[in-house]
Order: C-alpha cells, then structure tokens, then sequence
C-alpha cells in the first residue's frame, strides 16, 4: 500500500475514534438533560434546577477522594478568599461565644472596622438591623461580608460591663488577610517576630500558603534579619491546612541552598501507574540557611504544610517538633467552568517528600504524613490546648487606636504568661534551638 493511503487510512481512523468518543460523551450529556428535564415537567412538587443540578454534582463527586468537589456560591467564594487572601468586606473576624452570641476576635488592621475603633471582646448584637441572638456564626459572616462600596450597618457591645450599643455603618472595601503571623501584635497593629522571654529566637507562624504567603514571609524574614542574625526560627505550621503548591515550595526555597523539594506525579506526566517521570522541584541558591531551625506541626498540619515540613525534614534543614501530621499527600487543580460562577476542585495529581516516602495517607498503610523527630513528639492534652488557643486568640488581637486593652491582653504579669509556660511544644522546640535536646 502506498505511504500516502497508509497515511490518509491512520487520519480516518483517529478522527473516527475521536468521534466515537465525543458521540459517547454527547449521548450521556443528552441523557443527563433528559433526566433533568422530566424531573422538572413531571415530579410532583416543584424543584429548584439549581439545588438538582447541585445534588447532582454532589452525587457524581461522591464517586471521587473527599478532596474533589464541585464549587459554587459561597462555598466557591470561600475557596478563593482564603486562596487570594482577600474578600469584600468590613474586616471582621468573628467567633461563636455560648454565653456572648456573635463577638470580634480581632479587626484586621486598617479595615473599615479597625477605623471604626470595632475591637476585640465587642459583641455584635446585630446586623443591619436585623438581631443576631439566634445566629450561627457562618450566616454572621456572610452578612458582614458583601461587594465593596456596598454599606452594612453594626451594633456592637464593648467588653467591659454596662456600655451602651453603638451602631456604625460601615462601607465594604477589599480586605487583605494575613498568612503569616509573628509571637504577637504591637499596638499599631504590625507582629512582633521575636518570641517573648526569649529574644534571641525569632516565631513564624504560616496559618495556609496563598497568593501573598511568599510576600508576607520575605518582610517578616526581612524584619527578623534587620535585628541582627537570630539564635534560632521556629517555624510553627500546627492547624495549617494547606494551600497552594507554589507557595509552599517558595516556603522551603527560603531556607534551603540545594536539594529537592517534593516530587509530584500526576496522569498527564505519566504517574505512577503508567511509569512516567515525576516532576521535581528544587532549591535554589540564596536561602536562609545558616540559622538553626524547628517546625511545630499536629495531626491538623495538612497538604502544603505537609510538603513544607517533610522537605525541611528530609534535607536535615530542621527539627520537626509536636505530633505527627494529617497526611494528605494529593494536589488539587483548580478549574473554573465556562459560567464564571462555579469551578472544579479537582485531584489531578500525588506528591513525594524528597525521601520518596509517601504522604498520603492510605488504608492500611504504615508510612504516610510527617512524623516527628525522635524525642520530640509532643501531643497536649485537650486541656492545655484548649488553653493554648485562647491565649494565642489574645496575643493575635489586634485594637484599634484608642481602644482600651483589657488586663488580659497587656504585656504579662509574671513569667507563667510566658510562651515557653503557656504552649509545651513551643517550649520543646525552643529548648532544641538552644541545644538542650
């Protein structure tokens, strides 16, 4: 047979399979449409298209890991808040109390909030009129949340006993948030990064990796550095749930000089299953690398948290301090559909610690997550923890010019108030950087 024929014989055959497949695709989208539209001409009570479409969608998702979903409303506009590091709003970050209802944890420095003098410990009794005595914590935040240069009225309750309501109306603007934190706040709002009664050692605390994580951690580095070469850095990644990946690597490339990152294989590169090559990332030149280290991590260390501390780990960059972690060792792409309001959360690929070790963990599997280093696992009890979190929520408050502070939230009265007495792993880890392991 001559070449040409051969040729035009193996094009026929391509685009006949090509249209084999989209025939089938096309088929189940009727199918599905069929479906659709026989519930809404002939189920007995009216249905809302859009809660079937999304029950349907939960059903094809629950096919899939529990790190897949489809994404759209609110649960969408979450994802990308915490991702971009902003959201419209006023700048309020709220919490459920049983006996208060609604109160501030903090105002983010500089928010129409923060101006508005709004500080921690005031309770909001309502929200454009409308009482919050009855409302969850979540559709609080939806209603203070909204398009900016739109306007909420709050009435809020200060902290100390008998003040009157004050109501403020308060223009939504784009609020930035912050990823990573230092020991605790100064009066201007801006983080102290040296940990109180030990001022040798400097705390970074990344709370998730997003678009600013990278820019935030450089000025933090910057601030730390301008003070002289510190003793030692305790990195603390405990409760971080991830994040984006790039943000993670450039996290490690901080304090790294050369070696591997983290490994990912995915179906596209060939993965596991089909042999091919995993992608690997590296260090470059240029990293912190000369200061002694420590990483805190517990079992809510997930995902990009993970790859930070394993690679730290891996490359005898750092002690890793507290208990082991969470293991989730999938990535997640992000891809956004043609109706500009929903998206795909979808696992597209695995990652590797620089050992090669697996993260993620399987049924029945022994080795997944990071665990530890010898003589360092540490696990509070729920006691101490719940302890530690209410302390750390004074220390991360920020007031607003001319707010007063309680008794509580001033510089500490006696040395129990100290970190290395209030948090234990903490503790263990600054006693590593200062050589007594």
């Amino acid at each position: 047979m001559p070449k040409r024929n051969l040729l035009l014989l193996c094009l026929m055959t391509v685009v006949c399979l090509a249209s084999w497949q989209a025939r089938d695709h096309g088929l189940r989208g009727r199918r599905f449409g069929e479906v659709m539209t026989a519930i809404e001409r002939s189920y007995l009570e009216p249905v809302d298209d859009e809660a079937l479409f999304a029950a349907a969608m939960e059903g094809l998702f629950s096919k899939l890991d529990e790190n897949s979903a489809f994404l759209a409303g609110e649960r969408r506009r979450e994802l990308d808040a915490a991702l971009d590091q902003q959201f419209g709003g006023v700048g309020l970050e709220l919490l459920a109390d049983e006996k208060r209802g609604i109160v501030v944890q903090t105002p983010v420095p500089g928010s129409p909030a923060w101006r508005a003098g709004i500080a921690p410990g005031d309770r909001i009794v309502a929200i454009d009129g409308g009482r919050t005595d009855n409302m969850k914590l979540k559709d609080a935040v939806v209603a203070v949340r909204g398009r900016p240069g739109t306007t909420v009225v709050v009435t809020a309750v200060g902290p100390a006993a008998g003040p009157a309501p004050r109501t403020v109306a308060l223009v939504r603007e784009m609020v930035r948030t912050e990823s990573v934190h230092g020991d605790r706040r100064r009066p201007d709002g801006s983080w102290d990064w040296f940990i109180e009664g030990e001022p040798a050692i400097a705390l970074i605390r990344i709370t998730g990796f997003g678009d600013r994580t990278l820019e935030e951690l450089d000025r933090g580095l910057e601030e730390i550095a301008a003070r002289g070469p510190p003793a030692g850095i305790v990195l603390d990644l405990r409760g971080n749930p991830g994040g984006l990946l790039s943000a993670a690597v450039g996290v490690c490339d901080r304090f790294l000089d050369e070696g591997v990152i983290v490994s990912t294989r995915g179906r596209a590169a060939g993965g596991a299953g089909n042999g091919g090559p995993p992608d690997v990332r590296r260090a470059m030149t240029g990293g912190m690398v000369d200061v002694p280290m420590a990483v805190l991590v517990d079992g809510l260390t997930a995902s990009a948290g993970e790859i930070v501390a394993a690679c730290l780990q891996d490359n005898g960059r750092a002690a890793i301090v507290g208990s082991r972690t969470f293991g989730k060792g999938t990535v997640q792409s992000i891809l956004p559909l043609s109706d500009g309001q929903s998206l795909l959360k979808l696992t597209t690929s695995e990652y590797l610690r620089p050992s090669n070790a697996d993260i993620h963990r399987r049924a029945g599997a022994d080795v997944w997550g990071v665990s530890p280093d010898p003589g360092l696992e540490i696990t509070p009890t729920a006691e101490t923890l719940t302890a530690v979190a209410a302390w750390r929520r004074r220390r991360d408050a920020a007031y607003p010019p001319g707010a007063i502070v309680p008794a509580d939230g001033e510089e500490p009265q006696s040395s129990a108030d100290l970190p290395r007495h209030v948090d234990p792993v903490l503790a263990r880890a600054i006693d590593v950087l200062q050589g007594s392991r």
